[in-house]
């Protein structure tokens, strides 16, 4: 691959959705290779300059190279993991040998893994020795693409690595702030794809503003309660990455978890909305793994409950708000 020598190299793994929609942001600063396992989708983006399958109304620079050879990340001092966390394990085992030992690690993957309950930060620190950043906020891909301005944190527990990316990142376009606390801008994009199906089943049952109001607010509230019962900061949640990115998931259509939750709230089953999705929706497995946690350190989570029972022990989302509306009245607390 050529490289400009005046501008900046960055890596992008995963050519997905939001892989793509990153190396197009960043592609006005940087020269970016994109790296996935599709040899069609990679030569479409390198003659065509488009990954319709992805970001229908996308187009890619030419300084955004695609390539199937992950050998290539060995010429970048920044790696960005934008596969799906089920794969993140996997793609950072086959890069480690190729990774730069001087270069920056991002995580854009906004799950945790199945079988350890890992946030993507600990899988990519468990296998690479480089420093990790995170980065999480109110980011569809599908407007980032197409230059809508978009805001993000950059997270990492040593915050010169978050403020090298928060500069090598922003743009016109792309505004990064910096932050330190890695749990809590993490667990924010993790656990509101919950409480995103929550507002596309509330959707999908031809239910008003005064419940989508309510499932946000609420859910914010046991996101609240997850993160700081992980040692996160409350006041991180009250950010883009917290109450910012659950807004945006929460109330857009363009939300994959959102659409799953409104088919299944127009009634179809878990499987069929899956199998009409084109793209991983997280908060699938994000349920299957935080529900059980919360039973085992005792966190109230009476929305993730419901949504749990809903995807995994059929339960009918009628009944799932109407067990939720009659629980035991409460003082509202925050925590």
């Amino acid at each position: 691959m050529f490289f400009n020598k005046s501008k900046n190299k960055i890596a992008v793994l995963g050519a997905g959705s939001f892989g793509s929609a990153l190396a197009i942001a960043l592609s006005e600063k940087s020269d970016v290779v994109l790296w996935g396992n599709n040899p069609e989708i990679m030569k479409e983006i390198n003659t065509q300059r488009t990954n319709k399958f992805y970001l229908e109304n996308a187009i890619f620079p030419k300084n955004i190279t695609a390539t199937i050879d992950i050998e290539i990340i060995k010429e970048v001092n920044t790696v960005i993991f934008a596969v799906p966390s089920s794969a993140t394990r996997e793609v950072a085992i086959k890069a480690k040998q190729f990774i730069n030992k001087n270069a920056i690690v991002v995580s854009a993957a906004k799950g945790l893994e199945e079988t350890t309950g890992f946030r993507m930060s600990q899988v990519l620190s468990s296998i690479l020795s480089n420093p990790v950043v995170v980065i999480s906020g109110p980011s569809h891909a599908e407007e980032l693409a197409v230059g809508v301005p978009t805001s993000v944190v950059a997270a990492s527990e040593k915050i010169k690595y978050a403020e090298i990316i928060q500069k090598e990142f922003s743009s016109k376009i792309l505004r990064i702030y910096s932050a330190k606390d890695v749990i809590g801008v993490e667990l924010g994009g993790v656990l509101k794809n919950i409480i995103a199906i929550a507002a596309g089943i509330n959707r999908g049952l031809g239910l008003g503003v005064n419940s989508q109001a309510a499932l946000i607010t609420r859910g914010l509230v046991e996101i609240v309660r997850f993160g700081t019962a992980m040692k996160a900061k409350k006041e991180t949640f009250l950010g883009l990455s917290g109450i910012g990115d659950l807004i945006v998931t929460a109330t857009s259509d363009l939300s994959r978890n959102w659409r799953l939750g409104y088919k299944i709230g127009k009634g179809k089953s878990l499987e069929e909305a899956l199998s009409e999705m084109k793209m991983v929706c997280e908060g699938v497995k994000t349920t299957q793994v935080v529900y059980p946690i919360a039973l085992k350190k005792r966190i109230e989570m009476p929305i993730t409950e419901q949504i749990y029972k809903v995807l995994f022990e059929r339960k009918d989302p009628k009944q799932a708000v109407k067990d939720l509306m009659t629980r035991s009245l409460k003082e509202e607390r925050i925590i």
